[in-house]
């Protein structure tokens, strides 16, 4: 049960949103608390809820203050972090969820991933210690953000850690696959950008056509495969 977590704060952010933080480190546990919380307000939500948003730590709630006025709640953050108290003590983590293990084709190098002998030099292995390392690892999706669609990804091995780049580039094209310190992603279309890129994707992850819009969500979990540079051509055919 979350009522165990010690560690749950609540502040507010500017005169209409609350912050729920889970704790200061990155890791799957918490975002599973995180996902429970989103996941219950949704189901569950009081009149005047507008949105929930997460990231690696918190969860970020959204309401509209004057629609909390009008119901007779003259203190409405008051009664937003009310609320929430009282799903904290009955959530259970444990419930099943409808999140998604989605595989991922990347081309590694070349043109498709300029920067892979960057980071197979900076942490002193071969190119392909670090196709190895990045496609046998499993992410979880913490969070949708910074472009539509764009996924922040947990669970990468230290050992392919690399900075980012000094100075960004103008322009990534859509589906380049990136590093930047102990992340990886991927950039959802063409984009300005500081990652390092060791490959790319031909799948689409912004689907503006679609709802929701963004292939991934929060909590979804990605595995990346090799691909030879014929396949991904093949596969590029196939999404156009």
């Amino acid at each position: 049960m979350i009522s165990s977590l010690k560690s749950v704060e609540m502040k507010p952010l500017g005169d209409s949103a609350v912050i729920v933080n889970f704790g200061s480190d990155i890791d799957p546990k918490m975002a599973k608390y995180i996902q429970a919380l989103q996941k219950i307000l949704i189901n569950n939500p009081f009149e005047g809820l507008i949105e929930c948003v997460p990231s690696y730590t918190n969860l970020t709630i959204y309401y509209d203050t004057i629609m909390i006025y009008r119901n007779g709640k003259l203190h409405p953050y008051q009664f937003v972090t009310e609320y929430i108290e009282n799903l904290l003590q009955s959530m259970d983590i444990s419930e099943e969820n409808t999140f998604q293990l989605i595989e991922i084709p990347v081309c590694y190098g070349g043109i498709y991933g300029p920067d892979l002998e960057i980071v197979a030099s900076q942490n002193d292995i071969s190119i392909e210690e670090v196709i190895n390392i990045h496609s046998s690892q499993e992410y979880l999706v913490h969070m949708i953000g910074f472009a539509p669609g764009f996924a922040f990804l947990g669970g990468m091995n230290d050992k392919i850690a690399t900075p980012r780049k000094d100075v960004p580039r103008l322009s990534i094209p859509s589906g380049s696959v990136g590093i930047a310190g102990k992340q990886t992603g991927i950039y959802p279309f063409e984009t300005p950008g500081g990652w390092q890129l060791i490959g790319r994707t031909p799948v689409k992850l912004f689907l503006p056509d679609q709802q929701p819009p963004s292939l991934l969500k929060a909590g979804d979990t990605i595995r990346f495969y090799p691909i030879t540079e014929t396949e991904y051509k093949q596969l590029e055919g196939q999404n156009l």
